[in-house]
């Protein structure tokens, strides 16, 4: 079942079938008269050829039709808000990682030079141990607004395009699965080919002259297929964010899954170092570490993580008071 509707007149021909029905609260008797003719609800009629003829009624009688949305501009507003938790975490990151990682990334250098940077690493991971939670949770707001801004712009869409986007992808589906006679293009329903166009000219008496014209749109066919994709990349992303952020819910809640994911990814670390700092350190800690084994060196990694531990376990400076022999919660 399709629905094609002229604006400013609250009448919708609805097309069921082989028929045509115009609801009795029809206000233009007029309109009602032509909708019903044959050669507009005709079986032999296509979709596009309908609308066409349908615009064409809309025309006749006086009634606004919709003009083509600026799609462009909808596509730079939306870059712009998927950037923006990105851009927010490299103003609140501040090149942390990269300036601890000094080129560890390479492994390629020598003794005494990788020596004094993982001295300055561990050093600075020593000195500022449990002072990582806030900038651990920064990043994870940022998730939080990557996940709001999916949902909200599906919302802002469907909005956009009056209540139709949100639905959009299972009528294509729908449509895709339809009887050939049966189908009723949802695409060219959201996106006309077909539209009302004015134009202004000078006539023979120097008066400027207004003509309207239905006017084909090309463009639309892309746009169409954009926002097919579009629908189910949000849908997608929607998807794997929300995961994510269930992910990292347990992160927080449960010190041995960081034990164990340390333990996955980082094969090279003994199991009870990664034991003592998880039971030493904070949750913040942990995700600024788990962030430097990928970005530097595996072995020089696993050195400075080793280091970390002995240093944990034979000082009591940074042990926290109260989770005797339990790893600590974040």
């Amino acid at each position: 079942m399709g629905i094609t509707t002229c604006q400013g007149l609250r009448l919708k021909i609805t097309m069921m079938g082989r028929h045509c029905h115009v609801p009795k609260q029809t206000r233009h008797i007029q309109f009602a008269q032509l909708a019903q003719s044959p050669a507009v609800c005709g079986l032999s009629e296509s979709a596009a050829n309908l609308r066409y003829k349908l615009l064409l009624i809309c025309h006749r009688v006086g009634i606004k039709i919709p003009r083509q949305k600026k799609i462009p501009t909808t596509y730079n507003e939306q870059a712009i808000l998927f950037y923006t938790p990105r851009w927010l975490w490299k103003s609140w990151e501040g090149g942390k990682i990269h300036a601890l990682i000094m080129d560890l990334d390479i492994g390629i250098c020598s003794e005494a030079e990788k020596k004094q940077k993982k001295k300055l690493l561990l050093d600075y991971l020593w000195e500022n141990l449990r002072y990582h939670n806030w900038w651990a949770y920064r990043y994870y707001v940022c998730e939080l607004l990557a996940l709001i801004n999916v949902i909200g712009q599906m919302f802002l869409m469907n909005r956009f395009f009056d209540g139709e986007f949100m639905t959009f992808g299972l009528k294509v589906i729908d449509y895709m699965e339809t009887d050939q006679e049966d189908r009723m293009d949802p695409m060219i329903y959201i996106f006309p080919r077909m539209t009302k166009c004015t134009f202004f000219k000078y006539g023979s008496s120097g008066e400027v002259e207004k003509h309207d014209a239905i006017c084909i749109l090309p463009l639309n066919v892309v746009n169409e297929k954009i926002y097919i994709f579009l629908w189910f990349w949000f849908i997608l992303l929607t998807f794997l964010t929300l995961l994510t952020l269930i992910y990292r819910v347990v992160i927080i809640f449960s010190p041995r899954m960081r034990v164990y994911l340390f333990r996955m990814r980082f094969r090279l670390v003994r199991r009870d170092a990664i034991e003592i700092i998880v039971r030493r350190s904070k949750m913040g800690d942990w995700f600024l570490l788990y962030l430097l084994g990928e970005n530097i060196d595996t072995v020089i990694f696993r050195d400075v993580v080793q280091d970390l531990a002995n240093r944990l376990g034979h000082n009591q400076h940074h042990r926290v008071p109260g989770l005797k022999g339990e790893i600590q919660d974040a």
